[in-house]
C-alpha cells in the first residue's frame, strides 16, 4: 500500500475525513469544521509534496477530486488513523491546537481504487 500509484490507471482522489460530532453534538460552527478539513488537506499535500501522485494531482489543478467523509467521533477518527498507518497509507491527522483535539485527517492523493476499500465504512460528510 505504501508504494506510489504513479503511472497506474485511475483517477487520483484526496480523501478527507471529518469528525461529524463536532457539528452535530459539540456545536462547532460549520465554518470552523470546514477550516479543520482545509488545514488537514493542505498539510497532507505539503508533507507529501514530492510524491509522484501528489505532483500529478497538483498538475491537474482544475480537476482535483476530493471526497469528504464523516467519522462519528474522535475514537473512530483515531482508529482510522491507526488502520491507515498499519496499511502504509500516507495521511495527516489534524490535531487542533492549543486544545489538542483530533478533528480530521486527510490522505495524500492516491488512485481511488488503492484506498477506497479502507474508507468504505465512512459515509459522506453531512
Amino acid at each position: 500500500m505504501a508504494a506510489s500509484g504513479a503511472g497506474s490507471p485511475g483517477r487520483l482522489v484526496q480523501y478527507v475525513v471529518v469528525r461529524s460530532d463536532l457539528v452535530h453534538k459539540l456545536s462547532w460552527p460549520l465554518g470552523a469544521v470546514i477550516t479543520q478539513a482545509c488545514h488537514a488537506a493542505t498539510a497532507a499535500i505539503h508533507l507529501h509534496y514530492g510524491d509522484p501522485d501528489t505532483q500529478r494531482y497538483l498538475s491537474e489543478l482544475d480537476s482535483m477530486h476530493k471526497v469528504v467523509l464523516g467519522a462519528p467521533d474522535e475514537a473512530a477518527l483515531s482508529g482510522l488513523s491507526e488502520s491507515l498507518k498499519q496499511a502504509g497509507v500516507s495521511h495527516k491527522l489534524w490535531i487542533e491546537q492549543p486544545e489538542n483535539i483530533p478533528t480530521c485527517l486527510a490522505l495524500k492523493p492516491y488512485p481511488k481504487e488503492t484506498v477506497q476499500p479502507l474508507m468504505r465504512k465512512f459515509k459522506l460528510f453531512k
